[in-house]
C-alpha cells in the first residue's frame, strides 16, 4: 500500500501504481487495437532543464498518437495531485509545451 491507499497491481508482466492506472492500460490496449491509437508507450520520461540545469525528470503515465487527430497525448492517472505534481506539471508545460490529459 502507498502513501496515498493506491494498491499496486500487475497485468501483462507489468507492475502498475494503482488499480486505476491497470485499468487504464488495459482501456489503451484496447483502443490501440482497433486503431484508435497507436505508439503507446509506459511510463515516457521528461527532463526538466532550467538554464541549463536539470531541476527534476517529470514521468508521465502514459504517451500515445490519438490516430483521429494526430496529437500526441501525455496522460497521467490521478487519484490525488500532489503540490510536487502540479509544479512538475507547469513545469512541463512551460519548458515542453506538453499539457498532461489526467484521467
Amino acid at each position: 500500500m502507498s502513501k496515498y491507499g493506491a494498491i499496486a497491481v500487475e497485468v501483462d508482466g507489468i507492475r502498475f501504481a494503482s488499480k486505476r492506472e491497470a485499468a487504464r492500460y488495459g482501456l489503451l490496449r484496447v483502443l490501440e487495437g482497433a486503431g484508435q491509437i497507436s505508439g503507446l508507450v509506459l511510463q515516457p520520461r521528461f527532463p526538466l532543464v532550467v538554464e541549463g540545469e536539470k531541476i527534476c525528470t517529470y514521468v508521465a503515465d502514459f504517451q500515445y498518437t490519438d490516430c483521429t487527430t494526430g496529437a500526441v497525448i501525455t496522460e497521467d492517472c490521478k487519484g490525488m495531485k500532489t503540490p510536487v505534481y502540479r509544479l512538475k506539471a507547469k513545469l512541463l508545460k512551460a519548458l515542453h509545451g506538453i499539457a498532461i490529459l489526467e484521467t
